[in-house]
């Protein structure tokens, strides 16, 4: 209740408000009058002067008001800062949409990205609706659109820099050298070799040979590095033996893909070889001065700045000035900006914290801002009709067949020659198929320097697109293919009992893992439970770096649990915007017997088994667990809720719990009748008689009260839909809950 002494101040305070507004109204009223007046006649004073006497008012004063209003609103429309703000706002948007969708059908987003730039520009919008073409993209507009999407490839391509580590090159195994080289080798002669077919048709005017055949080497040679950590990092194979070649082949081949294409813009901008060198010479002591002297200088910065509170502006201002004073300096050498900012990226301090915090405040500026930019300028480069003629398709289908032979069949043949399976051997050479975004740019710069036509630029845009679109495919045929073989031979009987623990916030994975041991065989038989935790983070974008981090910090609290009970425990962890989907492909690809999950409401329900859990209790073929976590600790005494007939997998769960420890009680209701079931086990009953209570129906409410300090209350879930939630109105009342579907 207010008190007077408030009520009587708010009345002071509104009094006085209304008082303040009445006076300003009344005073801006009164002195725009006498300014009206004052320029009245003012106006007649020098209409007077110029021609002796008071000039009428024009009859048609009134449209021609609304006419140059009309023109004004025209001219706003078609001011450059207003055409370049439609510009970024409907590229930002088609880019999102094209992206999800592709994302959807678990393809990279640069796919429908680059999609969207292809329909925006004229290849599909400039030939249906060209008008509508034509007011976002006027002719002259696009340099703006140009330079700004420059800005958004130098932001990305210092990331890429800064998600290699060079440790990775200093520590390379043979094998890796030799997958990474040979599908740049190979890939490389075949491109020159197919520009000696191309060059006399597709060849732009005034443009020689050699420049020509080593930029379509150069293009053939491409492994797009960010899009191949992503799909390893997707697919929750980031640490595996495949995992780690596929990242130390992908880091080798980036590096030397970019030394190569430094070399060969150094030899087309000079124009002859002495120029060349002299280029090179000077790249090579720029590289030197970024790697002795710049690169100590900023590893102790990193030592010092790793908490996320001491990244302050003064140090962003540095590291921007150190980026683009780089891409400054290879600009003006002669090779390109953007190989300067992939140097500062490289020797950016690789303290895992310093990384992921300075990457955080740049990403999402470059990816979801700038770099459609670059997609869509991509798009408008892009035309599509210019391949009008049936034979241009099919240079299309030999630049494609030369790229996948190239790259497909150098890392497969260089991976198995070096005595990987035929299994990895596989997964590579696809994987270094992936050419994705970092071709893209690789053919922009190629159409900026005058080296490819509109009708190769067009075509090699096509190919990028299908070899990277191929690359989740052919893994999941792969992969399938020999989980198949292997399967053939496996006798399932021997296979252990597989618990599989899903969890969100992190102490809910050690917490779980201490349900599932209770509910698990004990003693000797603990060697035949195989235990796996997958920890998902609800979004696909999530950079390299950080995701080591939120891997390492989800799966902290779970792997000390099982450290100090002595479990081994395998760790699944993926970055996706799937999560139900991906926790039904886990549990059900895996072949668990028990997935076992902590309960997540949805915003628009209260249900426990609502939101994302209604679709994993439909779609998964195993056991599954819902646990409702109220502080449990313990579960030395459990009540169990039994249908009117004996369920096994339940009887297995009790028999456990009583076997692990001998002060642990059971207390039984069946939800049926009174008694015990009529297939309930009497060797049960009798075994630990004094440990396995009997209570009626009727005593439900009063038994799992907090008073009665039950521990965890087991319930299989059709009890749950129709029974439980209607006998107790106050869920919050409970203890801990188990709410089971059993399928055996």
């Amino acid at each position: 209740m207010e008190s007077p002494n408030h009520s009587m101040k708010l009345s002071r305070n509104s009094i006085f408000y209304i008082l303040s507004i009445s006076i300003f109204v009344v005073l801006m009223w009164f002195v725009l009058g006498q300014g009206k007046k004052l320029e009245s006649s003012l106006s007649s004073f020098h209409s007077s002067v110029i021609t002796g006497k008071v000039i009428n008012a024009n009859p048609e004063q009134s449209k021609s008001t609304w006419i140059e209003l009309k023109a004004s609103v025209s001219q706003s429309f078609h001011h450059p800062v207003s055409i370049l703000l439609l510009q970024i706002v409907v590229i930002i948007l088609v880019s999102r949409l094209f992206g999800f969708f592709f994302q959807k059908i678990g393809q990279p987003t640069v796919i429908g990205e680059v999609l969207a730039g292809i329909m925006l520009g004229p290849s599909f919008l400039g030939l249906f609706f060209p008008g509508t073409f034509g007011f976002i993209f006027p002719h002259g507009s696009l340099d703006t659109l140009q330079f700004l999407s420059q800005i958004g490839l130098i932001l990305f391509m210092f990331i890429i820099g800064m998600e290699l580590d060079l440790k990775l090159l200093k520590n390379t195994a043979s094998t890796a050298v030799l997958v990474s080289h040979s599908s740049i080798i190979i890939p490389f002669l075949l491109g020159v070799i197919l520009s000696l077919f191309l060059f006399a048709n597709y060849s732009p005017q005034n443009i020689g040979f050699l420049p020509f055949a080593l930029f379509m080497g150069i293009s053939m040679s491409i492994t797009a590095f960010p899009v191949l950590a992503r799909i390893l990092q997707e697919r929750g194979i980031t640490r595996t033996p495949l995992g780690t070649m596929a990242l130390t082949c992908g880091a080798i081949d980036d590096v030397t893909a970019w030394a190569m294409l430094a070399i060969v813009i150094a030899i087309v901008k000079s124009g002859s070889m002495v120029g060349a060198i002299y280029t090179i010479s000077l790249t090579l002591i720029y590289i030197g001065v970024m790697l002795f002297l710049v690169q100590p200088f900023l590893a102790r910065v990193g030592k010092i700045y790793i908490a996320k509170e001491t990244i302050n502006k003064t140090l962003i201002a540095l590291i921007f000035s150190l980026l683009l004073f780089s891409s400054y300096i290879t600009e003006s050498i002669g090779i390109h900006a953007l190989f300067g900012a992939f140097v500062a990226g490289l020797i950016m301090p690789h303290n895992i914290d310093f990384k992921k915090n300075l990457i955080e405040k740049i990403e999402d500026i470059s990816l979801v801002l700038f770099l459609p930019l670059f997609f869509a300028f991509t798009g408008l480069r892009t035309q599509i009709g210019l391949l009008n003629e049936g034979y241009h398709w099919w240079i299309f289908l030999l630049v494609l067949a030369v790229a996948i032979i190239g790259k497909f069949g150098g890392g497969m043949m260089a991976a198995r020659y070096g005595g990987l399976s035929w299994n990895i051997s596989l997964a590579i050479g696809i994987l270094m198929n992936t050419r994705g975004l970092i071709e893209l740019v690789v053919l922009n710069i190629g159409y900026e320097l005058g080296i490819l036509s509109p009708q190769i630029f067009a075509i090699m845009v096509l190919m990028a697109l299908v070899t990277t679109f191929m690359t989740n495919p052919l893994l999941q045929l792969n992969d399938h293919f020999f989980r198949k073989k292997a399967q053939s031979v496996v006798d399932k009987l021997t296979e252990p009992f597989k618990v599989l623990i899903s969890f969100g916030p992190p102490a809910m994975g050690s917490t779980l893992l201490k349900v599932a041991q209770q509910l698990s065989p004990p003693g000797s038989e603990q060697g035949k439970i195989q235990y796996s935790a997958i920890h998902l983070t609800p979004s696909s974008e999530v950079h390299p770096a950080q995701a080591l981090i939120f891997e390492e910090e989800g799966f902290s609290p779970i792997k000390k649990a099982a450290q100090a009970d002595g479990i081994t425990i395998k760790t699944i962890y993926k970055a996706t915007d799937d999560v139900q989907n991906e926790i039904i492909r886990t549990a059900n690809k895996g072949n668990f017997d028990m997935l076992l999950m902590g309960s997540a409401r949805s915003v628009f329900t209260e249900n426990y088994l609502g939101g994302k859990i209604r679709r994993v209790l439909n779609d998964c073929k195993c056991n599954i667990g819902i646990f409702v976590d109220k502080y449990y600790s313990d579960c030395s005494r459990v009540l169990v809720l039994i249908p009117g007939t004996a369920n096994p997998v339940i009887l297995r769960m009790i028999r456990n719990l009583l076997i692990r420890n001998e002060t642990h009680t059971v207390t039984l209701l069946n939800t049926r009748d009174t008694g015990l079931p009529p297939e309930f086990p009497v060797e049960l009953s009798e075994e630990f008689s004094s440990k396995l209570l009997f209570k009626p129906f009727s005593s439900l409410s009063e038994e799992i009260l907090p008073d009665k300090a039950n521990d965890l209350v087991v319930i299989p879930v059709e009890e749950w839909k129709t029974l439980f939630t209607g006998k107790i109105k106050n869920l919050e009342v409970l203890p801990s809950i188990l709410i089971l579907k059993t399928v055996s």
